[in-house]
């Protein structure tokens, strides 16, 4: 099953666009996680809307809150270890977290992992340094409504102000994000 939606593409033209329904093992999608398509969405800055106050635990346990990274842009990525697909974006998030330092905030969201173990190997094995969000319930994933909670990977590049900026379902390239991070740290 497909359903259409509007893109912003180049210079604010909508364009339509399919958003699949199902996941790599063809089931829909209330049988398993849905992989996104790779759908990205810029959002004009008089439009943008506030993101929620995330704070939580990261994979130590110890305090993280996007609250505090106000005045930076930020690119927050939603993960899982157990996520084929995550697998494959890891080296991007690396390569254009690196390529943006001290332009942009890199943070994770690791969910539906019930132990930090393997979303600490996963850092571990692919090099990844910066914090994550520790949701093992999901319950961090529900308040980002902009994302669908089954279309993992996902990222939202959030402006200075913590307003959502751009949105990416499914996975996402390191030019991708360090185009977005460059536009949207210039105010645009």
């Amino acid at each position: 099953m497909h359903r259409r939606q509007l893109l912003i593409g180049a210079g604010g033209l909508l364009l339509p666009g399919l958003v699949g329904c199902s996941n790599s093992t063809g089931a829909s999608e209330d049988e398993g996680f849905a992989v996104g398509d790779g759908t990205y969405t810029r959002i004009p800055v008089d439009e943008r809307t506030a993101a929620p106050e995330l704070s939580g635990k990261d994979l130590d346990g110890k305090p993280l809150s996007l609250a505090d990274h106000r005045g930076t842009v930020v690119v927050l990525n939603v993960w899982g270890s157990w996520c084929s697909p995550c697998r494959h974006e890891a080296p991007q998030l690396v390569e254009a977290a690196a390529r943006t330092k001290g332009k942009a905030q890199f943070i994770g969201i690791n969910t539906r992992d019930l132990d930090p173990a393997p979303a600490k190997a996963f850092a571990r094995s692919f090099k990844i340094t910066f914090p994550h969000f520790f949701d093992p319930d999901g319950s961090l994933l529900l308040q980002l409504k902009a994302i669908p909670p089954k279309a993992i990977p996902s990222t939202l590049v959030l402006d200075k102000q913590g307003r959502i900026a751009a949105r990416i379902l499914g996975e996402t390239t390191a030019s991708t994000l360090v185009g977005t991070v460059e536009d949207v740290a210039a105010g645009k």
